[in-house]
């Protein structure tokens, strides 16, 4: 990947006597787009609000492009832009005019502001707005300018805190398909609650809970089956029996199913990778015996329910807080 484009290093962060950030470290390349999950109040938005220079952790470091937050902050947040969840709006202030000002605030030339502004209102695809008043936009092209702000000075790391909040099924798609094609320019931080958003957008889960990381990991990995599902006219101890010289399987687990005279298994596995020759292993002992098998599927684990498990403390291996699973 050429390098980091985001380092961050044991940060913490508490407000008084409460840690809201425990002891977080990650690295994100540059190209990747990455979803930061966690519920209300796990620490998200703490970790982004240092990352933005917003907030000073109580200890850990954050480099951006190389240079460290706390020494070098301007040629830092050089490489930064910032889409917050309720980014404050000037009602009164037409769209170029906002995004005008915008382009001060960061320290972009009188040059340089015009061309700036013209080219963040074409990649977010609304100069039709750009002389109307922030308070006649719908909620999603007020979603837009946001976005449009985060791109002023063409920031190669771009975090975007809950984008699609608010919007309608049409905006939502609109807005999925513009960070899809702002992630061909940089890299992406995506936080939101929404899991659709990020199966469709996203190479690579965090998931953070009570202020630690708990889960680090690419997407696909995460929907590598570990189980099985199997139903064929054997029962328990005979299926134990007939497939007990088969590698790779680590547990058979009786379950109910709706085939009419089969019984319903579940084969575990604790490598993932292997399931494709473990469910080609399966059916060829089992018809080279003469056992009638009527299913015989891998089952995908789904993001929602590992979140679900990663909450509730019942997820196993990556989940865990003190077992993070890397993905560089």
């Amino acid at each position: 990947m050429g390098g980091f484009m985001l380092e961050v290093r044991q940060l913490t962060r508490r407000y008084g006597d409460y840690l809201a950030v425990d002891n977080v470290s990650f690295e994100i390349g540059k190209g990747e787009i990455v979803g930061l999950l966690g519920h209300n109040g796990a620490g998200k938005t703490t970790i982004m609000k240092m990352i933005s220079g917003y907030l000073e952790p109580n200890q850990g470091s954050i480099k951006l492009g190389g240079f460290d937050l706390s020494t070098h902050a301007k040629e830092a947040q050089r490489f930064l832009g910032y889409l917050p969840e309720n980014l404050p709006l000037y009602p009164e202030m037409t769209v170029a005019d906002y995004l005008d000002y915008a382009a001060e605030l960061k320290g972009i030339d009188d040059a340089s502001k015009v061309r700036e502004v013209q080219r963040v209102l074409a990649a977010t695809e609304i100069q039709p707005k750009a002389l109307s008043p922030i308070n006649t936009l719908s909620r999603g092209y007020k979603q837009r300018v946001g976005v449009a702000q985060a791109l002023l000075g063409n920031p190669k790391l771009l975090i975007l805190d809950e984008p699609t909040n608010g919007l309608d099924p049409t905006q939502t798609d609109h807005m999925r398909t513009l960070i899809q094609k702002l992630a061909k320019e940089a890299t992406v931080i995506l936080s939101t609650h929404i899991m659709q958003e990020v199966d469709a957008l996203c190479d690579r889960v965090l998931i953070v809970r009570n202020g630690q990381l708990v889960v680090d990991s690419p997407l696909k990995s995460l929907k590598h089956a570990q189980q099985i599902r199997l139903a064929c006219s054997l029962g328990l101890d005979e299926l134990k029996t007939h497939i007990q010289n088969i590698e790779h399987v680590s547990d058979i687990e009786p379950i109910k199913t709706d085939v009419i005279g089969g019984n319903g298994f579940l084969v575990h596995t604790n490598e993932p990778e292997q399931v494709g020759h473990l469910c080609a292993a399966l059916a060829k002992c089992l018809i080279e015996q003469g056992v009638e098998l009527y299913q015989l599927q891998p089952e995908v684990q789904d993001l929602e329910a590992l979140f679900r498990e990663v909450n509730q403390g019942r997820a196993t291996g990556a989940a865990q807080p003190k077992e993070v699973t890397h993905a560089i």
